[in-house]
């Protein structure tokens, strides 16, 4: 599924209802989740570090980060995405992107931390190479990329927008290498990296 698809598919004015599996359940166990995985990157992310929120949605994750003293960029290609973080964080910098011309949107602005959950996972393996890619190029050297980038024993690409594609640790060290990144141990439901 190519990466227009699947954001096309995000920008539908129902996917705010979908976005997360515990939304249509309970709206506060949904804003709880993001308060908790805001929780656990601050507890690698240097304090008041520039961070970027990449695949922000509605700021699930990113508002409540901010509210723990980050300086938080939310990106995301839906216009729908950034108008729901904005009802709830009027003052937080966003930019809309696809991840394809990061660099042009920052210039020589270096992020200290990039996150990217429940992004990756939704995307076939060329468009995450070209996102990491992307992302990467932003975050200044020594910084964290924290990425929802999961490896299988047997890894599969997805080919519908909700399906999770996989790597082996094999070709994701290699991608590593090439970007100049180092895996960081950490006790995170996602890989943590250190830009090189």
């Amino acid at each position: 599924m190519s990466a227009a698809d699947i954001i096309a598919a995000w920008d539908q004015p129902d996917a705010r209802n979908s976005i997360h599996p515990t939304r249509g359940i309970d709206e506060d166990a949904y804003w709880a989740s993001g308060a908790n995985q805001a929780a656990l990157l601050g507890t690698v992310l240097p304090d008041g570090c520039k961070v970027m929120d990449f695949g922000c949605g509605d700021g699930r994750v990113a508002i409540p980060l901010r509210k723990l003293g980050y300086d938080v960029t939310g990106v995301d290609s839906s216009p729908n995405m950034l108008a729901g973080l904005a009802e709830r964080d009027p003052d937080m910098a966003t930019l809309q992107s696809d991840g394809s011309d990061l660099a042009k949107h920052l210039g020589r602005r270096k992020m200290d931390a990039v996150y990217s959950l429940a992004v990756l996972i939704h995307h076939d393996y060329a468009t995450v190479e070209a996102l990491i890619g992307n992302l990467r190029a932003v975050v200044k050297k020594g910084g964290i990329l924290a990425l929802d980038w999961p490896v299988a024993d047997e890894p599969a690409e997805g080919v519908a927008w909700l399906d999770v594609t996989t790597w082996s640790v094999e070709r994701q060290n290699e991608l590593a290498a090439e970007l100049k990144m180092e895996r960081v141990d950490a006790n995170l439901p996602w890989s943590l990296w250190r830009a090189l």
